[in-house]
């Protein structure tokens, strides 16, 4: 029982960090657009430079989009029918943890009061974690109408790291675009 009460702190960790790695997609649609008959897209420059991330994730957001619109099918193009466009939306998350465990230990003030012995205390201080928690919309505007008709929307946590950065904006961006075009989930 104590091994296991032991680990349970462990294991928690362990479930949190597993649930905080999957990116969460939603995705809206107007159902009167007819989404077989876009072939070509370009990608909306005055909305994308409205995004408040840096030109590097930019970019990277914008090849990874590009690499999936390509893998479908679609053809970029100076006359398209759909424009790309993005926004962005970052926040901090402050998680803290009141790990209250007891720990025994040598001391003053043993059995009674008297002389050193075995004493069991608690341990009151806090643990705080903090993380960027990311969100980024993928807009598909018809270019003839200019009116949106598809939007992609993925939440999840980001990393600092460049390398996990590259990774993980391909994994929102994939996430975000299997939900393209409406109906064709698997």
């Amino acid at each position: 029982m104590k091994k296991f009460i032991k680990t349970l702190p462990l294991l928690a960790l362990l479930i949190l960090l597993s649930s905080c790695s999957s990116v969460k997609v939603v995705a809206d649609y107007d159902k009167e657009a007819k989404f077989n008959d876009y072939k070509t897209f370009a990608f909306f420059k005055t909305g994308i430079d409205k995004a408040e991330i840096s030109d590097l994730d930019k970019r990277r957001i914008l090849r990874a989009i590009e690499a999936e619109l390509l893998a479908k099918g679609f053809t970029k193009s100076e006359k398209p029918d759909l424009l790309v466009s993005l926004f962005t939306k970052s926040q901090q998350r402050v998680d803290v943890y009141n790990n209250s465990w007891g720990n025994g230990g040598w001391g003053w003030g043993g059995y009674a009061g008297f002389g050193p012995g075995w004493g069991w205390g608690w341990n009151q201080q806090p643990s705080v974690s903090t993380s960027m928690q990311g969100h980024l919309y993928i807009d598909l505007i018809d270019a003839n109408k200019k009116e949106l008709v598809w939007q992609g929307m993925g939440t999840g946590y980001l990393s600092r790291n460049m390398e996990k950065k590259e990774a993980r904006i391909k994994e929102f961006v994939t996430k975000i675009m299997e939900k393209y075009p409406p109906g064709t989930q698997q």
